[in-house]
């Protein structure tokens, strides 16, 4: 919890000594005391109304519907086609984003600079790839499940099952940070522990997803996005004042070495140039966009492929708005607190309780305005986490549970249930995984991390399926074996036994005017401790060349790794029983293949059912 008795601005150190005489002879007041207790009840009001009403509003039809209307299967996977453009256009790029960037850009920002801000080239660069490589192949397959594709595609239930289980994997793992994000900003600012704020968030989570459904997640983002971006342009509007402008905003940055862009060095082993900013974003954000769960089921929610690519298309530049608001937050806050760091004053313990303590520090005589605060963050993981639940049970069930007989035979009421029992399970295991990401160094750190490792696997053997006409069931998931392992193995060696220097720009206290000789000491103390931290790493050790490699570049490596591997052994084990559909490749490959040498040998022999409308049965081959 912030001390706020330490509240730090920037001012020349001649005027410390001041400050701290006059600090010394302001007496108790009792009105000023009366005052700030009023404006923690106000707050707390805040924060509790917004998140209540941020989650009932998108399931008040369904709190008030009666229960011989109870929602549908087909309508809880997909809003039954009630969801507008704009709507799912602000739920796609709030899923590209998360709550995950609110918090940690400014302080990635504040304490790195502005490399990573360039991840934004790769998102950019992978919607179009996505509307019109991606989305074409199967939109007309009528899937519940994207995963259905490769089982079509290869005629297996293997890979289809491990695409699916990577895909479980890394959402479980990227939620576990999401809702871990608000119990910084709630122990930061009012001493919340972190298991009340996960332990909260996970029974509205449950509460909500037995209620809600697609339809209610892309409200509930639509409300998110709008609240969240409102917040950011307050912050940067109240900090251009205070600082005297946008101008002198960029200029303290400029002058203070914040701004790293163009970096194109070609060594691995830096943390982020601008090569690997935009290649490893492209290939995550291939990943996520074009091959998971939650943004094809939303594709797939809308009724014609033109209006798939309008929202896709449209999006791009509300992307790019999102994205680069929370950078901006961090270059106001760094303008701010230029002179005195908070965490060199050791004032808060971690990078990313800066903007709450911004929050607390400059507005906590303002009420309500620090629980809007933590309320739209609080808000913001609740979200995330209920949609993603929501595809997550979705595809356990369509790729995993539907498998056993007694249950697909059930009534789609009772499948309903089952999926929402799954959602409820996985809400579980999400707030386990809350516990343990504390460990790891911030939240961007521990979701890029997170992303990178397990995007190349998946991407990997869809662009087999899609572009590789001679790869079979057994290259893919040999290739998708081979580099999970490898990834892995990089991953378990960085973080137990690489000495990554992971340095953090150099930042002031020279300004701080509250216990300025105690906070000197303590940085000093600091400063000594994350020297002695840091090494260097050894040239020699080839093992720890291959571990200190930035995890930008995971989802590079997992893609080649898993195509090439796929490549060989398919060649290497392709028979007549590995025929499929040649409709399963992109048109642009079937166009290509026709007209090559190799032609004459035919890889499909089988047709598959036609009239896929969506949320159709799915497709069965037919030999």
């Amino acid at each position: 919890m912030i001390d706020l008795s330490q509240r730090y601005t920037y001012v020349s150190v001649q005027q410390a000594e001041q400050l701290l005489e006059e600090q010394q002879q302001a007496g108790p007041a009792n009105a000023e005391t009366y005052s700030d207790t009023t404006n923690d009840v106000w707050n707390y009001v805040v924060f509790v109304s917004f998140v209540v009403i941020s989650a009932l509003i998108p399931i008040r039809k369904r709190l008030c519907r009666r229960s011989s209307n109870s929602k549908s299967k087909q309508d809880y996977v997909f809003g039954a086609g009630h969801i507008s453009t704009l709507a799912m256009m602000l739920s796609i790029a709030r899923g590209t984003l998360g709550v995950i960037s609110v918090l940690g850009y400014p302080s990635e920002f504040f304490y790195r600079g502005s490399a990573m801000w360039e991840s934004l080239y790769g998102v950019i660069t992978a919607y179009p790839i996505v509307c019109f490589v991606f989305i074409p192949v199967y939109f007309d397959l009528g899937i519940t499940s994207v995963y259905q594709y490769l089982e079509l595609r290869f005629n297996s239930r293997l890979v289809r099952c491990l695409a699916s289980g990577t895909y479980i994997l890394r959402t479980l793992l990227s939620l576990g940070v999401t809702i871990y994000t608000p119990t910084v900003a709630l122990n930061t600012i009012i001493g919340v522990p972190y298991w009340v704020s996960l332990l909260s968030i996970t029974l509205i989570s449950i509460f909500f997803n037995a209620l809600g459904g697609l339809k209610a997640a892309v409200a509930a983002d639509v409300i998110q996005s709008l609240s969240m971006t409102a917040m950011l342009v307050g912050i940067i509007i109240y900090c251009a004042v205070t600082v005297g402008g946008v101008d002198k905003i960029l200029t303290i940055s400029s002058e203070n070495d914040r701004f790293a862009f163009f970096n194109f060095a070609a060594d691995l082993h830096l943390r982020v140039t601008t090569t690997s900013a935009w290649l490893g974003e492209l290939f995550n954000s291939l990943s996520l966009l074009g091959c998971q769960q939650n943004f094809v089921q939303r594709y797939l929610s809308m009724p014609t492929f033109s209006q798939i690519r309008r929202t896709l298309m449209l999006n791009i530049p509300v992307v790019i708005l999102l994205f680069s608001l929370p950078w901006f937050v961090g270059m106001a806050i760094y303008a701010i607190y230029w002179h005195c760091d908070p965490l060199k004053a050791s004032v808060i313990a971690k990078m990313d309780e800066i903007l709450p303590y911004f929050m607390v520090d400059r507005f906590d005589n303002v009420p309500g305005v620090w629980g809007i605060f933590v309320g739209t963050l609080f808000n913001g993981a609740l979200t995330l986490n209920i949609s993603n639940i929501n595809s997550l049970a979705t595809v356990t069930w369509e790729d995993f549970l539907s498998l056993i007989p007694a249950l697909r035979k059930k009534s789609d009421k009772h499948q309903l249930n089952v999926i929402k029992l799954v959602g409820t399970i996985y809400a579980v295991v999400i707030m386990g995984v809350g516990f343990i990401v504390g460990l790891l160094s911030g939240v961007i750190e521990s979701s890029m991390l997170i992303i990178s490792a397990t995007s190349g696997p998946l991407l990997g053997v869809f662009v087999l399926a899609m572009f590789i006409p001679f790869a079979n069931w057994k290259g893919a998931a040999m290739g998708m074996i081979a580099s999970h392992l490898s990834i892995l193995w990089i991953v378990v060696g960085r973080l137990l036994e690489s000495n990554v220097s992971d340095t953090l720009l150099e930042t002031s206290i020279e300004g701080c005017y509250a216990d300025l000789m105690e906070a000197q000491k303590n940085a000093s103390l600091l400063v000594v401790t994350l020297d002695d931290g840091i090494n260097v790493v050894e040239t020699s050790n080839l093992l720890n060349r291959i571990y200190s490699i930035t995890y930008m570049y995971y989802g590079v490596f997992g893609t080649v790794l898993t195509v090439l591997a796929g490549i060989v052994i398919s060649l290497a084990t392709w028979s007549s029983h590995d025929q499929y559909n040649m409709k399963m490749l992109h048109p642009a490959v079937r166009w290509l293949y026709s007209r090559c040498p190799f032609s004459g040998k035919h890889f499909g022999s089988f047709e598959v059912a036609a009239s896929y409308g969506a949320g159709n049965k799915e497709p069965v081959p037919k030999c």
